[in-house]
């Protein structure tokens, strides 16, 4: 849904939608519901609001797929594009990172959550914290079954020279 920020009463706007944002390598099985506050002073335009839904992540480590809830609060705060001095370099203070902007005086609310979206995402998914994931020999699931393979730790930094150690056994 695009909202035009003339259109923005001064007494604000509440809107609830449901939105399916095509987000690449997200797996989204059905709509994400967003419930929005939007106000504007001058030309700066206010959003708070809930956005919630589901998407399916692949886990990091039984590599199963499972569905990951979503539900996060949004407050942004967009301003017109026009602002910005194409010539200056921009440096987002910490206190800044909930602003965006909009162009043409449109803000897209599905840009609103697939951002919301984006950054909920976790990155290394599990679908559960006790995942045990796989055996790194057979590549058994461990959540399901045991394995009899013996694994052995060896810091990767030390890899490098136990080959090396290899190598110069095999050249005598």
């Amino acid at each position: 849904m695009k909202i035009e920020v003339f259109d923005i009463p001064e007494e604000g706007l509440d809107i609830e939608l449901e939105e399916t944002p095509k987000i690449e390598g997200v797996k989204i099985n059905k709509s994400f519901k967003a419930i929005l506050r939007i106000e504007k002073k001058g030309a700066e335009v206010f959003i708070k609001g809930i956005v919630s839904g589901e998407v399916e992540l692949q886990c990091s480590r039984c590599l199963k797929e499972y569905t990951h809830p979503i539900k996060t609060l949004v407050e942004v705060s967009y301003h017109p594009l026009e602002e910005l001095n194409r010539e200056e370099l921009i440096e987002l203070k910490k206190d800044e990172m909930d602003v965006d902007f909009y162009r043409e005086g449109l803000i897209d609310t599905d840009d609103i959550i697939r951002d919301q979206i984006l950054l909920n995402i976790p990155m290394k998914p599990l679908c559960s914290e006790t995942c045990k994931g796989l055996c790194p020999v057979c590549g058994t699931d461990l959540n399901e079954f045991e394995c009899r393979c013996e694994v052995k730790e060896i810091d990767p930094r030390m890899a490098v020279l136990q080959k090396l150690l290899r190598r110069m056994r095999k050249n005598g």
